[in-house]
């Protein structure tokens, strides 16, 4: 029970007379019996029968409903639909009338319905009347404990039956209809009693719910806010009902007169003195002219909103907006609900900042609005010196109130607990910056507090609130090293695991095997970046894991199992510089990746090759340096440096590998350095041995050594003398070209080159025979075929021929006859002959001729195939004499103009064409 003694009395109303546009208070007719409110009017009867509608522009109106007097209205709130009862004529007679305020007759509201309003054939006074807002229902109560239901369409005779819901011994003070859902409920109050029925259920079953009545007019149904409690104001307390319990009550002191339910408050009109509601049922004796007490409670927030004194007290009405108070001298007194913020404003004056936080949840204020009076209490309280309840009241703030407003105000050491607090809400909230997860680890820190620490970070995955590459740094700048492990680790923060673990703990083992269980691009990624710090802590470990990264990497547990996938490989190339300064372990890292990985890259076999000559060219062991030797030149031979021929190279010459500069040197065809390495090491035999090797690739080798050993003054006859002996064989030089570069050589004696020279003259000179015996043969047959051409041009052809050239037959004619003295059937050469005026005997060997002077014509102009030949041929003289017989020198003349000689003409024509035919026809 709440004792309404401790509430707080507000001013939240307005009160003032309703007044006409003139200023002149607006007046009902006197004797106003009964009220009502709703679809935009205030409704009245009174003592005349007359029913009064008061419109918002103050405009009267009204119309004779009875002949007698109105005792009951009710207007309904979602239908223009008014029920009254009232008496027609003397007696105990009450008749119900049902009016459509829309539809008119002569003027006046239409009456769709009249029915006498009796229990039976008893005749009793009516006490109250109800109707439920779905036009489905009326309920009137009785003075003699009656209550009848009329069910069906109410505006209708026809479609609705009446019956005697309940009878008892006390008068029926109290009706209401309670609609949940589909579920109808009617609510009977007595003056003894409270009473329930289900409408929608058959029989209509009823549960007495209290033993305590009230008087007339002292029972209401609240809104949906209290949940549609049935409302009895009793002279001790108020109480409220659901359908099948008691519900709270409030201990209201004094006789209750009228009881009505608006916008979530609860009005009653009461006075002091408490008449029994048996002796004075009727709750109000319209004579007594005591003043009367009007109280707006809010059951919610538990305070009276307005309280005041009025006189003789009519009823209290709701519409437009506002609350009426109908006073017996006719006057309306208009209460009007300041709005929500002026009643915040004057709770806040008041410092009555919990009450303004209910009162606004109660008024539906938004966030904002709620956020602004958690702000003022929290500044209440803190300038009073509360700062546990400050800093709770600035956490209802978190979302709207900007964090830095509160963190300024618990900056210091002795409030660093209400900072605290503030700032785990904070996070908790998911609202927290960088910034608020620096302080609130720092306060953990400076609190010592170990246990909120880690329950702070250690939250799930699906909890964790805030920024946890801020928790890790501060965690690590606090020294906090575990705690800044664990979140980097969970969270996989991977490189500031790593950091902490190698540059602040110092665990490289746990590091390492840290990075072997991430993914492929993590691992690669941290081992380029710690893999010198690890190499020199632990590098046996490193190199291992640089081999599986390197060839078939799969995080640690996944590399277990059938269902094991294929690895991903790193560039090994990449992390040599990881072993600057281990030398023995890149070599076994290397050499790894040489065998199982047969296609690694080049910097793995160039790297591995400038190792092998390091330590072959330190080694002093004769034996292991023969080893390193073997190793360097199988490496070498593995064919992997093709590409960088010239990068191995210098290598083997930066360390004066030999064995190594000569292989290059062969494998690229450098000859001739092979041949200068020898002659810069004064290897004589060595010399002569590349030219025997080499010297059919590129003969110039034999004119090199020749040279070389010419300049040397040391006694080489020995060298030159074989030198010489191939030179001569393949007529690399001429012989006066031989004799100049020996002059150069003061050891060098006639008798060195004497052999040469008398063999080389010899061959001259038989050479000179054999040239002079071909000119000879060459001048005899040119005189020859000079000969025959002057015979055909002087002497007539006789073609003695008997046989055909192709078929060896006897001639028969036709006959075809060539001056080359080829005869041949004319069948013959048409079935054989390519054309019409060769030979075809002759045709393959003259088109060889004719070929042969095409190619020359065509081949007068090569200039730089001649100069080309000239540079590269060892006998240039014989290239130029070959140019010479094709005729290149020769000037060309062209003859455009007929001889002078007709016959002459006539017979070089024949000449051309060598070709006669010669028909003869059988006469």
């Amino acid at each position: 029970m709440a004792a309404y003694l401790q509430w707080r009395r507000f001013a939240f109303f307005d009160c003032d007379v309703l007044t006409e546009p003139d200023g002149k208070p607006v007046l009902l007719p006197p004797g106003i019996t009964v009220c009502d409110s709703g679809r935009g009017s205030l409704v009245f009867g009174d003592m005349e029968g007359q029913i009064w509608f008061l419109l918002r522009n103050l405009e009267l109106s009204s119309f004779q409903a009875y002949k007698l007097r109105v005792t009951h209205l009710y207007q309904l709130k979602q239908h223009s639909i008014l029920a009254s009862v009232g008496e027609d004529e003397e007696g105990i007679n009450p008749l119900v009338k049902v009016w459509n305020l829309e539809k008119r007759d002569g003027g006046n509201p239409l009456c769709t319905r009249i029915f006498p309003a009796i229990p039976g054939n008893k005749p009793t006074v009516v006490s109250c009347l109800t109707v439920h807002e779905n036009l489905n229902f009326m309920a009137i109560g009785f003075t003699d404990g009656s209550v009848v239901l009329t069910k069906g369409d109410i505006t209708r005779d026809r479609h609705s039956k009446s019956q005697i819901l309940h009878e008892g011994s006390y008068p029926v003070t109290g009706l209401a209809f309670r609609q949940s859902g589909k579920t109808t409920h009617l609510f009977v109050a007595t003056t003894e009693n409270i009473q329930c029925y289900t409408l929608s259920v058959k029989d209509y079953p009823k549960l007495e719910l209290d033993t305590r009545g009230c008087g007339l007019r002292c029972s209401t149904l609240s809104d949906p806010s209290q949940d549609l409690q049935f409302i009895v104001a009793g002279d001790d307390c108020v109480y409220l009902y659901q359908p099948d319990e008691r519900g709270p009550c409030f201990a209201f002191e004094g006789q209750k007169l009228i009881a009505h339910w608006y916008r979530g408050y609860l009005v009653i009109v009461s006075k002091e003195r408490k008449p029994s509601p048996k002796s004075e049922f009727a709750g109000s004796d319209p004579q007594n002219s005591d003043k009367q007490i009007l109280n707006i409670y809010d059951l919610g927030n538990k305070f009276i909103a307005y309280s005041s004194v009025f006189d003789d007290v009519v009823d209290v009405l709701a519409e437009w907006g506002c609350l009426y108070v109908l006073t017996r001298d006719g006057k309306l007194h208009a209460l009007q609900e300041k709005d929500t913020q002026t009643k915040l404003e004057m709770l806040f004056r008041k410092n009555l900042f919990e009450m303004a936080i209910h009162l606004a949840r109660s008024h539906h204020l938004d966030s904002d609005g709620l956020s602004e009076i958690f702000r003022q209490y929290g500044d209440h309280l803190y300038n009073k010196g509360n700062h546990d309840g400050a800093i709770q009241q600035y956490i209802r703030t978190i979302g709207k109130l900007e964090p830095s407003y509160v963190i300024r105000k618990f900056l210091d050491a002795q409030r660093i607990h209400n900072l605290t607090a503030y700032l785990q809400t904070l996070h908790l909230q998911s609202l927290a910056n960088a910034d608020h997860t620096t302080l609130l680890l720092n306060c953990y820190t400076k609190l010592k507090d170990i246990s909120k620490l880690e329950e702070f970070i250690k939250t799930s995955e699906s909890e964790v609130h805030f920024d946890v590459e801020t928790a890790i740094k501060v965690l690590r700048q606090a020294g906090c090293y575990s705690h800044a492990v664990y979140l980097a680790e969970k969270h996989a923060h991977h490189e500031w695991y790593l950091k902490i673990q190698l540059e602040d703990i110092k665990n490289y083992q746990e590091a390492l095997r840290y990075i072997g269980k991430l993914p492929f691009e993590q691992a690669e990624s941290n081992m380029k970046r710690y893999g010198k710090i690890l190499m020199h802590h632990v590098p046996n470990e490193t190199t291992e894991l640089l081999k599986v990264l390197c060839t078939n990497y799969q995080p640690v547990g996944d590399r277990e199992g059938p269902g094991a996938l294929e690895g991903r490989k790193a560039n090994p190339d990449e992390f040599i510089p990881i072993f600057a300064n281990n030398s023995r372990e890149l070599k076994a890292f290397l050499e790894h990746m040489s065998e199982v990985q047969p296609d690694s890259p080049q910097g793995v076999y160039d790297t591995l090759l400038e190792l092998r000559l390091q330590n072959w060219a330190h080694e002093q062991d004769p034996q292991v340096k023969e080893r390193l030797h073997n190793e360097a030149i199988s490496l070498l031979k593995s064919g992997k440096f093709r590409s960088v021929f010239d990068k191995a190279l210098v290598l083997c010459q930066m360390h004066n590998f030999k064995d190594g500069v000569l292989y290059l040197y062969e494998q690229g065809k450098l000859f001739q350095q092979i041949m200068h390495y020898h002659m810069q090491n004064e290897q004589y035999k060595k010399v002569v041995e590349v030219c025997e090797l080499y010297g059919d690739q590129e003969a110039c080798l034999w004119e090199q050594a020749l040279g070389y050993f010419a300049h040397k003054e040391e006694d080489c006859k020995e060298y030159i003398t074989a030198v010489l002996k191939h030179i001569e064989t393949k007529n690399l030089m001429p012989p006066l070209l031989v004799v100049q570069t020996l002059a150069h050589n003061s050891t060098a004696t006639l008798s060195v080159i004497k052999d040469y020279l008398v063999s080389k003259l010899q061959k001259q000179s038989r050479q000179i025979e054999q040239d002079e015996q071909r000119i000879q043969k060459y001048r005899e047959e040119t005189k020859r075929i000079r000969k025959e051409i002057e015979e055909l041009k002087s002497s007539p052809k006789i073609f003695q021929k008997t046989k055909c050239s192709i078929c060896t037959s006897a001639l028969e004619l036709p006959s075809v006859h060539f001056l080359c003295g080829h005869s041949f059937h004319q069948h013959c050469f048409e079935s054989y002959s390519e054309s019409g005026s060769e030979c075809p005997t002759c045709l393959p060997e003259n088109r060889k001729v004719m070929d042969m002077i095409r190619a020359q014509e065509q081949k007068r102009d090569l200039h730089d195939q001649f100069q080309h030949q000239m540079k590269c041929s060892n006998d240039s003289f014989s290239v130029v004499a070959d140019y010479f017989g094709r005729g290149v020198f020769n000037k060309l003349t062209l003859i455009t103009d007929l001889p002078p000689s007709k016959s002459a003409a006539v017979l070089d024509a024949g000449l051309q064409r060598e070709l006669l035919i010669h028909t003869k026809r059988s006469t």
